[in-house]
């Protein structure tokens, strides 16, 4: 019998890159969604193509595979859970608080075993599985937390790999860029690490997470906003044109000697990272919409993502204002999309209640600090 793995999140990432690195390392995937469409078609195909974003096109047909639907099903997706060695997401920060309840049930049916279970938040975000596991512990039992206490592990995970924008004729087939990168912190017991070829495990992750969201996230999130200035549709075609890839370069560099002093990563193979991952900015198989990159304005520039993070941490480690990284933060808060809902909050937000009360809303900083002020003339002086 095969060792079950449960997914929640059907999307292009949770097939293309978690879930086709499950299959791969010998798993029945159970997927878990909500949408009723996806569910139906992978419980009637049992399998989908995955198609790398590069000349050759290759294809690889991922087979064997269930799913389930999270908002009608609790009770069997609980069940899978119970008998689950992994579980994984790839559902959103904002959506990963509600898989908590149906991931507290399926714990609860394990107690009394002496199981391994392995749960990794596979999001954008810094301490995904910590935040999932503090949502997950306080609706356990007495007896449950002691079994989690003993046999689950929550360890934080880092994932990169871009999903471009795509339409295909089979529901269910995803194209992905070849690169990819899954790192995960090594869990205290050998039990929660389980060997998935793709995935690397490390002693510390934060220098992964921290590197990935302040190259990778902040990158992509620059060339959108800043191409979208110049009324650019895509990234391929915004990270081509000079000015753009000029900011875009220039607030990496401040990134990059923050991390290079952090973590003391060498400085020819950061600026090497960098590099890398600019081109794949202009790989024309893998390029976006510059409108869905840089959807979600609020979220993107929040004290804990990856404008304001970086930022802030620049001016602690070096007592100086980061000039591109807050010229970014200001053209994010210019993002104009009207099928954006957070682009249109951010712009009724500067419109009714003003500039310098929107930036202190949705950044966290504080008026007169100077990256406060640089951010605010940086807005009035972009054009």
């Amino acid at each position: 019998m095969k060792k079950i793995a449960v997914h929640f999140g059907a999307g292009n990432i949770g097939r293309g890159f978690i879930g086709w690195l499950l299959v791969q390392a010998g798993y029945q995937v159970i997927f878990a969604d909500v949408d009723e469409k996806i569910v139906e078609a992978i419980n009637t195909q049992g399998e989908y193509e995955v198609i790398l974003a590069n000349e050759e096109q290759e294809r690889f047909m991922i087979e064997g595979v269930q799913a389930v639907n999270s908002s009608k099903e609790v009770e069997r997706l609980a069940k899978y859970i119970s008998k689950a060695k992994i579980v994984t997401t790839a559902v959103g920060p904002t959506i990963l608080p509600r898989v908590a309840e149906v991931i507290a049930k399926g714990i609860e049916l394990r107690v009394g075993s002496a199981e391994y279970l392995t749960v990794i938040a596979c999001e954008n975000m810094i301490g995904g599985s910590e935040i999932l596991q503090a949502a997950v512990l306080p609706l356990l039992t007495v007896e449950a937390k002691e079994y989690a206490k003993k046999f689950v592990a929550f360890p934080n995970s880092a994932v990169d790999r871009i999903v471009p924008n795509q339409n295909h004729e089979n529901l269910l087939t995803v194209t992905v860029e070849p690169f990819y990168e899954w790192v995960v912190e090594e869990p205290l017991n050998e039990e929660n690490a389980p060997e998935i070829a793709g995935l690397n495990y490390v002693p510390d992750l934060t220098p992964y997470i921290e590197r990935k969201l302040f190259t990778v996230n902040t990158g992509h999130a620059v060339t959108a906003y800043f191409g979208h200035m110049r009324n650019i549709k895509s990234i391929e075609d915004a990270i081509h044109n000079e000015k753009v890839l000029f900011i875009v370069r220039s607030a990496l560099e401040e990134t990059g000697a923050l991390l290079e002093k952090k973590f003391q990563f060498s400085h020819h193979e950061h600026q090497a990272y960098i590099d890398k991952i600019i081109e794949r900015f202009k790989n024309p198989y893998v390029s976006d919409y510059v409108t869905r990159v840089g959807r979600s304005p609020i979220r993107k520039i929040g004290e804990n993502d990856r404008f304001i993070q970086p930022a802030r941490q620049f001016v602690e480690a070096f007592n100086e204002t980061p000039k591109a990284l807050a010229i970014a933060i200001a053209a994010a808060m210019k993002f104009e999309e009207p099928t954006d809902e957070e682009a249109c909050a951010l712009q009724k937000a500067i419109k009714e209640q003003g500039l310098d009360q929107t930036i202190e809303q949705y950044t966290g900083l504080k008026p007169y600090t100077k990256l406060f002020e640089k951010i605010r003339t940086s807005y009035h002086e972009l054009v």
